[in-house]
């Protein structure tokens, strides 16, 4: 009788210590690429976590308290604390681990200009996202606490990623009156503009062996370019419809991947190379359900990955290729939220 108390104690204890670790969902049945979910995150919005070199950590924007708008932290891949690395002022986005060791994280943050969060756009004019031209990319060194400008120009400039072999980052930028992709070194320098076609490019990522970025991009035409055009010159845009393309990293042989009339975002390449994931809200261009989904880059054998009735995307290959972390409104605490689930890959 005291041994099977002393193993109820244990195992009450075990349970209890248990309740502050991530939680594991298992996938929708017809996921069937997913292994279980690890949830690593609950609560407030969470969104666009990449793995760092080792695959050991994740970097991510969440806007948690005590802070009104998203700030970056770092996490293990298995969950726990977030460590928030941002300066807690402005507004931040889209960073990413760089140089060797993952010494560096790179990230777009409006704390330059203004200690306050920037004005949430107005969307009497519909689904907007804010093009905020006070967005300057930094570069933080993790070990010194060292936060350095690598750019300093007119208008937005975020959406940064870097390149397998850590050389080069590619990002979106304003500087030349349009919403382009440009690429530079990690210290800012060796800027070089690859698309020059009107209308939005944006969201790179380069392809596992440096070779080839993925990117979201709008180009319309007539009046849809000049409704674009007075949009971006309020600090706005109107992601209705976009499409995945891929380019060479010199900026040639850009080619169109999807064409589904609706919102394709956040592509990323898989491990092979061969193929892309992405967020979509296809079948439905008007619906707020937005699942990942896979096509081969010759634009081919579209499949649908994710089947919940919320929000999915934001996804990411772990290094090795064989772990894929994404964002999902799935199994929240409360409704609306965006967490951050990490799942074995299966081919």
């Amino acid at each position: 009788m005291i041994r099977l108390l002393v193993l109820l104690i244990v195992l009450i204890s075990t349970v209890a210590a248990a309740g502050d670790l991530p939680r594991t969902h298992a996938p929708d049945e017809r996921e069937v690429h997913f292994g279980p979910l690890l949830m690593i995150t609950d609560g407030a919005e969470n969104a666009e976590a990449y793995w760092s070199l080792d695959g050991k950590r994740l970097v991510l924007q969440s806007n948690r308290p005590p802070y009104d708008c998203d700030q970056i932290y770092v996490i293990a891949a298995v969950g726990g604390e977030a460590e928030l690395v941002s300066t807690g002022k402005g507004r931040t986005t889209c960073a990413y681990f760089a140089g060797e060791d993952d010494r560096y994280i790179v990230y777009a943050s409006t704390h330059g200009a203004d200690p306050a969060c920037p004005p949430t756009p107005d969307h009497s004019q519909g689904y907007v996202w804010p093009i905020y031209d006070s967005y300057e990319i930094v570069r933080l060194d993790t070990e010194t606490g060292e936060l350095v400008d690598l750019t300093d120009e007119p208008g937005y400039d975020a959406e940064a990623t870097v390149s397998p072999d850590g050389k080069s980052i590619v990002f979106t930028s304003m500087r030349d009156g349009d919403l382009d992709i440009y690429t530079m070194d990690l210290e800012g320098g060796r800027v070089k503009r690859l698309t020059d076609r009107p209308g939005y490019d944006g969201g790179p990522f380069f392809s596992p062996d440096g070779k080839q970025i993925v990117y979201r991009a709008s180009h319309p035409e007539g009046d849809a370019l000049a409704d674009y055009q007075r949009l971006l010159g309020e600090g706005l845009i109107r992601p209705g419809q976009l499409d995945v393309w891929v380019m060479d990293i010199d900026g040639s042989n850009q080619r169109q991947v999807t064409d589904l009339g609706c919102a394709s975002f956040a592509p990323f390449f898989h491990p092979s190379g061969e193929k892309i994931l992405f967020s979509s809200n296809h079948p439905d261009p008007r619906g707020r359900e937005f699942d990942l989904w896979m096509i081969n880059t010759d634009g081919s054998n579209l499949e649908r990955i994710t089947w919940t009735d919320d929000f999915d995307g934001f996804p990411m290959f772990s290094p090795d290729g064989k772990r894929l972390v994404f964002a999902s409104n799935r199994h929240n605490s409360n409704p609306r939220e965006t967490n951050i689930f990490v799942t074995d890959w299966r081919d």
